[in-house]
């Protein structure tokens, strides 16, 4: 492969996907035409690229999937998170929001049974000091009593809890600032940006910038009475009452349930950088982008899903609905709803038992999708969301970095002269395929760890001559 002669545009195109693992190949040709003369101003075909192929990043924001597409998207998770806490007048968000009150809260799940755990004194349950990387972490105690169905009801659930989480703190915001709903919306505004997380358990939990603006967002002060020790107590109450709970019909074998925040609720206040505290604008913006890029696979589950696509999960056959017949039993899974054995997937048996919970739930809560989401213990939310005013959003930093590129390229083709209005531009693209070869994989992995080195090399950098500025003045 690094002696074919084409090999170098090969490794340009790499580069220019930072080193993707599954990139996208596309065929197709784009021409660039003067609008008023039809003038032919620049061509390109992939007829003269390696395969006649021209490869793009997949995109794909899971770092088990392709670490490079992952940096790129942690990268904008980290800006939207930092924008939304220090400001950016660029995008639109004032620096005084960092005036604004604002704390970083984690929201855990309940426990579901005793699990081996590392306690800061003592040894574990178990009566072992437990490594830090030893496997049993997070597993149960007792796999007989554990309450595998709870957790995996609970995971599924989760969205809607935190939905009225959202709704409840807004009511108990606006009863310590003596308000209604309908007079705190008219001087104040609640925004968060927040990611999900799986414990070593296997339960989700959530980490969340929470801050309080004006009526119209970010670009007006709050009121007087707005301080982060009203923020925090109003979070404490609203994670507790009973109001953003979550009840889960009786089904089946199964008994009705009530799902609430665990009782371990960390809320922070955020500081400005450079004020001697842990929690600042750029560690928290960091440690949420760390986890945006992250999902189930964590505890050990497959990276991609496991349930049958021809009854999309349900067990159930598409043609024949008749439950009271082997007729409405999709033939595929033979009614189990996957696509894989959960015996013979290579998961550490605790994720293997709560993916179990899944498949043996859905018949009794067909809505709730789980054998769907087996491969995310159930969860189907999205991993990292934002309200609506907190901060810039991810298509906007994606259009940034395309309108830049769009920029270097015009520049590269002696186009940056001409009007964009007066150029006609007409494209035909075919998907070609994905992926590298074995050879080609270990090429594009050396490529995208030499990248990663440059640029973490570079951050390093900057932030040296960061602080020392700092330190000067």
């Amino acid at each position: 492969m690094a002696a074919a002669s084409d090999y170098h545009r090969w490794e340009d195109q790499i580069r220019r996907t930072g080193g993707c693992a599954d990139p996208i190949h596309l065929r197709g040709w784009v021409v660039h035409k003067d609008k008023t003369t039809g003038e032919m101003l620049h061509h390109y075909s992939t007829q003269t690229e390696p395969g006649g192929r021209l490869r793009v990043a997949c995109g794909n924001r899971r770092a088990s999937r392709c670490p490079a597409c992952a940096w790129t998207y942690a990268g904008d998770t980290y800006h939207l998170i930092r924008v939304g806490l220090a400001g950016d007048e660029d995008k639109d968000i004032p620096t005084t929001v960092r005036d604004h009150p604002r704390v970083f809260a984690t929201l855990t799940a309940p426990s579901f049974g005793p699990v081996h755990n590392r306690p800061d004194r003592g040894v574990c349950r178990c009566g072992t000091r437990h490594r830090a990387d030893d496997p049993a972490l997070g597993t149960a105690l007792d796999p007989a009593t554990y309450d595998y169905a709870g957790a995996v009801l609970f995971n599924n659930h989760a969205g809607e809890l935190w939905m009225r989480f959202t709704n409840r703190l807004r009511r108990e915001i606006a009863a310590r600032a003596g308000l209604t709903q309908r007079q705190l919306k008219e001087c104040a505004r609640l925004s968060y940006g927040k990611v999900a997380e799986f414990q070593k358990r296997g339960a989700v939990h959530f980490h969340a910038v929470i801050r309080l603006d004006g009526p119209d967002g970010p670009d007006t002060p709050p009121p007087s009475w707005a301080t982060v020790d009203l923020l925090t107590d109003a979070i404490r109450a609203a994670a507790a009452h009973r109001y953003s709970s979550v009840t889960v019909p009786a089904a089946g074998d199964q008994p009705a349930r009530t799902f609430q925040w665990g009782r371990q609720l960390d809320v922070r206040p955020v500081r400005a950088f450079g004020d001697g505290s842990q929690i600042t604008e750029q560690a928290v913006a960091s440690y949420v982008a760390k986890y945006a890029t992250k999902a189930a696979e964590t505890t050990g589950t497959p990276d991609t899903a496991v349930y049958c696509r021809s009854c999309r999960g349900t067990g159930r056959s598409r043609r024949y609905d008749r439950a009271d017949s082997a007729l409405g039993r999709c033939t595929p899974c033979r009614g189990t709803g996957l696509g894989e054995d959960l015996a013979r997937l290579d998961v550490p048996e605790h994720a293997r038992r709560l993916m179990a919970a899944c498949v043996q739930l859905q018949p009794l809560y067909p809505d709730r999708h789980l054998a769907r989401w087996a491969h995310m213990l159930g969860f189907r939310g999205h991993f990292s969301s934002k309200s609506r005013r907190y901060s810039t959003t991810l298509g906007a930093l994606r259009q940034a970095r395309a309108d830049y590129r769009a920029a270097q390229e015009r520049a590269a083709l002696g186009l940056d002269d001409a009007e964009p209005d007066t150029v006609l531009v007409l494209a035909d693209w075919q998907y070609a395929g994905h992926g590298h070869t074995p050879g080609e994989s270990v090429l594009a992995a050396t490529i995208a760890r030499n990248l990663h080195r440059n640029r973490e090399t570079a951050r390093e950098a900057l932030q040296d001559q960061l602080s020392q500025e700092g330190a000067a003045a």
